[in-house]
């Protein structure tokens, strides 16, 4: 059974309570997960399960399995008596999910900023970076961070909708990344907008409003290739 996604329908839970499937020494599998699994240049997220005695299990990443539908919680080495169908609440480290949420956003407008294909990205936290395919060099630090610095004062809403894997065959203008394409199969993808500025294919989490990114700034514009410039951000 596939793990439900909760997350995808609200960035911002931080507790949800959810039902062990199975446990072994490759993680914890649950009926529902908070948790953001790693994918997409973003980190899986951390956080804790509280189990009905009040115990407390650390969950060190999140990851998917190897059935890509299944959603794997890491667990230290030795964690014992976790047992399938036992009912837990699991607790998010929210404060390391909402600055990946804020980078993951920025990042976003750095797409927007520079309009060039995307060959590849990582989200840290408070920091990130995004490559890109640029014929000619010549960008300049301080004229992207003025760029990236205004749409975030739009305070433009962030919101998210599906549409079919057909419509984003029909649409192949919205994929901004050459490496990391979005998946299709299920028959669905979702888009992040973010309104009057981007629309994108992307899984990961957001925040809800431009305004909640705070001050980006570029710290770095360096070559990686004869055509790839790695433009790096950080957070304040």
């Amino acid at each position: 059974m596939p793990t439900e996604l909760l997350f995808r329908d609200d960035a911002y839970l931080r507790e949800a309570e959810a039902r062990i499937v199975a446990a072994d020494e490759t993680g914890l599998v649950l009926d529902r997960t908070l948790f953001y699994a790693q994918g997409g240049g973003q980190p899986g997220d951390r956080g804790r399960i509280v189990r009905e005695g009040g115990t407390e299990v650390a969950i060190l990443d999140t990851v998917y399995g190897p059935d890509k539908s299944i959603v794997l919680h890491k667990v230290a080495p030795g964690e014992a008596g976790l047992i399938p169908g036992e009912r837990v609440r699991l607790v998010l480290d929210w404060p390391l999910r909402h600055a990946r949420m804020r980078v993951h956003t920025a990042l976003h407008l750095l797409s927007v900023a520079l309009p060039y294909p995307v060959t590849g990205g990582a989200i840290g936290d408070g920091e990130g970076r995004l490559d890109f395919d640029i014929p000619d060099a010549g960008l300049d630090k301080e004229a992207v961070t003025a760029q990236l610095r205004e749409m975030i004062a739009r305070d433009a809403a962030v919101t998210d909708r599906w549409i079919s894997d057909d419509e984003l065959l029909a649409n192949p203008s919205l994929v901004k990344t050459m490496s990391v394409k979005p998946p299709i199969g299920s028959g669905r993808v979702r888009l992040v907008a973010i309104d009057g500025l981007d629309l994108q294919p992307c899984g990961g989490t957001h925040v809800h409003r431009t305004s909640e990114i705070g001050t980006a700034t570029v710290t770095a514009i360096e070559k990686k290739g004869k055509q790839n410039r790695r433009v790096r951000l950080s957070l304040a």
